[in-house]
């Protein structure tokens, strides 16, 4: 697809956020946690659920760097983020809108509320009047310079960035043999660890993959909806099994890797490493390490994308370096 095209070719984004802070939703996810017992399971770690403003940067971001995309989905439970009150009477006002899990969950309401990203990105898909060829992203998620079109479809094909890898020499192999044997059984809800890896080993096992598979990094992807659709009519029970869990569970495969399988399988899928992501866990690393991180990134024009996790867990004096250079590469609308 050249990008002169781009016009008679739509591409839609989809941003997945939530407001953890909002009583409502903190009252959800407490009535449902009544359900388990005492013990707050991992994937409950209010951490999840927090946010510090990425959206608007997400958003923002694809606005300025990538004009082309015709609409924005911020997909969320019955919430309404601060940025669609600021765009309201801007240019932009359209094409920022939001999705609720209801919609997306519709003939799987049983399984709502959900606070599990895996089982909602199961289902973006079906977000009504979504482009056919659309970008997920992560609300922690954000672009750092221009991009096109051709940079996510070429020709009808989706591109992917990442590598091959061998399955783990460790129980996992045995792990995911019986996962596949068992995956139409009933939910039931893992404390092990949901592993990214691990989650995407399983994700080439479900579509066939056996001795490697293709290792994504955390950046925006590249989705077909019709990629999804077809799959999952095919395999309604696997839908329903994903759905079915509200908190992450290593018993999920990764919808991130299971798109990417399914377009490697068909031979719809063109790897391209340029572009690169600059990927910051403030909490984790020392200032120094982080300020050396976005000084090379200035410096080497392949750094397109960024993601930071969890940078409410970080120094206030972290958090106001990084917004700080957010601002002066993203700014505002």
């Amino acid at each position: 697809m050249t990008d002169s095209a781009s016009k008679n070719f739509p591409v839609d984004a989809v941003i997945t956020w939530v407001d953890g802070a909002d009583p409502e939703h903190a009252k959800k996810l407490n009535a449902y946690l009544t359900t388990l017992g005492d013990v707050r399971p991992r994937a409950a770690n209010p951490i999840r659920f927090h946010h510090s403003g990425e959206l608007d940067y997400c958003v923002n971001s694809l606005l300025r760097f990538a004009p082309w995309i015709r609409t924005i989905h911020i997909v969320t439970d019955n919430q309404i983020p601060a940025i669609i009150n600021r765009l309201q009477g801007s240019e932009y006002e359209g094409r920022v809108v939001v999705v609720d899990h209801s919609v997306i969950f519709a003939g799987f309401e049983q399984y709502l509320p959900t606070f599990n990203s895996s089982s909602i990105l199961a289902v973006l898909w079906r977000i009504p009047d979504l482009a056919e060829h659309f970008i997920f992203l992560n609300d922690d998620f954000a672009l750092v310079q221009p991009v096109k079109a051709s940079d996510f479809f070429r020709e009808d094909k989706v591109v992917l960035r990442g590598n091959w890898r061998a399955f783990a020499e460790s129980g996992w192999r045995k792990r995911v043999r019986r996962w596949v044997k068992e995956v139409l059984m009933k939910n039931k809800q893992s404390e092990q660890r949901a592993g990214y890896l691990a989650g995407q080993e399983l994700s080439a096992a479900v579509v066939g993959f056996e001795k490697k598979y293709f290792q994504i990094p955390h950046n925006p992807h590249a989705w077909r909806v019709s990629t999804f659709k077809n799959f999952f009519e095919d395999n309604h029970a696997l839908l329903e099994f994903s759905v079915s869990f509200r908190l992450r569970s290593a018993e999920q495969f990764i919808v991130e890797g299971l798109a990417a399988h399914l377009e490697l399988k068909a031979g719809s899928a063109v790897v391209d490493n340029q572009l690169t992501t600059l990927q910051l866990k403030p909490a984790d690393q020392v200032f120094f390490r982080i300020k050396n991180k976005i000084d090379a990134a200035d410096k080497d024009i392949r750094t397109t994308f960024i993601c930071i996790q969890s940078i409410e867990k970080a120094p206030e004096s972290t958090q106001s370096f990084i917004f700080s250079w957010l601002n002066k590469r993203i700014g505002g609308v």
